[in-house]
């Protein structure tokens, strides 16, 4: 592991523990074993090291959603994965993301990093809603249009059909983030969750 590296994981973690702004370029440096003028030929700033991070996070995340055939960029991309998806599929694909969500080091720490922030900084508190909320709503919400325009799921509103679909999910992550020994208990619910909205909206052939 090379040392812009190591920054970057050691100042997610402290940023992760304390806080975006309670934390010095010195307290990491010194977590990375280095002094801070060592530490800023490899980043200029703070401000720089968090746009590493967040840089690095996208990549993982983007690199991930391809194991399991979804482009969150353009939900038209999406609709041929969904067209015949069984229920089956449908919760093997959100127990993989919660999976990942919770056990990608980097990932976890970048998420309970922007928890924390939503309510310190204005600037990241926006870019939390951004990702964990708005982004994932928008593409649902064009992911079942389409799947509502191809004769997949039932004629409601898909604005509320995301809302219906993201809560839960998201409230069962949030609950694993606090609380890790009821992961189990969450699949559980969540698995409940997945096979009632299937069953609910999806047209009946």
């Amino acid at each position: 592991m090379g040392t812009k590296e190591k920054i970057r994981i050691e100042a997610l973690r402290l940023f992760s523990q304390r806080g975006y702004d309670a934390v010095s370029v010195e307290q990491i440096a010194t977590a990375v074993g280095i002094k801070a003028p060592s530490l800023y030929k490899h980043y200029k700033s703070k401000k720089e090291i968090f746009n590493a991070i967040f840089e690095e996070t996208d990549r993982r995340y983007e690199t991930f959603i391809e194991t399991i055939s979804i482009d969150v960029s353009d939900p038209q991309e999406s609709i041929h994965v969904f067209k015949k998806i069984t229920v089956e599929d449908l919760m093997e694909k959100v127990r993989s993301l919660i999976h990942y969500s919770l056990h990608d080091e980097y990932v976890s720490l970048f998420r309970k990093m922007m928890t924390i922030e939503q309510f310190r900084t204005p600037e990241l508190s926006a870019l939390y809603s951004q990702r964990y909320v708005h982004q994932i709503q928008e593409y649902h919400q064009g992911l079942f249009l389409k799947m509502i325009e191809a004769g997949i799921l039932v004629e409601e509103d898909p604005e509320i059909l995301a809302m219906i679909y993201d809560a839960p999910i998201l409230v069962l992550l949030g609950e694993c983030d606090r609380h890790p020994e009821k992961e189990q208990e969450c699949l559980r619910i969540l698995e409940k969750h997945v096979q009632s909205f299937y069953k609910t909206y999806t047209k009946k052939e």
